[in-house]
Formats: structure tokens, C-alpha cells, sequence
């Protein structure tokens, strides 16, 4: 008796641990909608492909098409706002789609 409730229970409990959030994608829902960033860059790591605002604060980035995961910008190098910082800073602004194989630290969660 105690066999067969385990075996009829197995199917629920694995479906409930691919919830589980692993900490790089922030919710579980939305992988595919298209993520907006906008702001300034000073050009210090040379030219960026895409990149999202962490949960944290920091910008993070990637190079090209090819990288799978996001380095983290430096706070210097990048800021978010309207106004501009002044001086060699030149606005940034796009969108990216996030995959399930990119490693994102810190990526918000939907809706904010």
C-alpha cells in the first residue's frame, strides 16, 4: 500500500521541484519575452552586444551573440537614469530575449 502511493506521488513531486529557482533567471516564467535596458556607458569594455540592469544594481553585459554568460559591469563604467552623465558617456539602449541556457546572475524578476 505504502509502494503504490509512493510510485502515484513520484509524478507530482518531480513536476513541483521544476519550480525550483535556481537563482540565475529570477522567475521561472517569461524567458522569452523580450528584456528593454537603457542608459549610459562610457565605452570602457569596448562595445557590448546586449545586457539587463541586475536585481542589484550592476549592469550586466555580454559582448557578442555567441556568449552564453553575462559579466558584470562595473558601476563606473555604466549608469541608469534620464540625465546624462556628462563627458565621453553615450546613451545605450535595446532589447534581448533571455534563453533558458544563458547564465544571468541577479536577472530581475518579472515585472519590475
Amino acid at each position: 500500500m505504502f509502494r503504490s502511493k509512493l510510485l502515484l506521488s513520484a509524478p507530482v513531486l518531480l513536476g513541483l521541484s521544476a519550480c525550483a529557482d535556481d537563482g540565475y533567471y529570477g522567475a521561472r516564467v517569461g524567458y522569452y519575452d523580450p528584456y528593454p535596458y537603457y542608459g549610459w556607458y562610457d565605452g570602457y569594455y569596448g562595445s557590448i552586444y546586449d545586457g539587463y540592469w541586475g536585481s542589484n544594481g550592476y549592469f550586466y553585459y555580454r559582448s557578442g551573440s555567441g556568449d552564453r554568460h553575462f559579466r558584470r559591469g562595473d558601476r563606473t563604467h555604466f549608469r541608469s537614469g534620464q540625465a546624462a552623465p556628462g563627458g565621453s558617456w553615450r546613451s545605450m539602449q535595446g532589447t534581448f530575449s533571455p534563453q533558458r541556457s544563458y547564465k544571468m546572475p541577479h536577472y530581475p524578476k518579472k515585472g519590475r
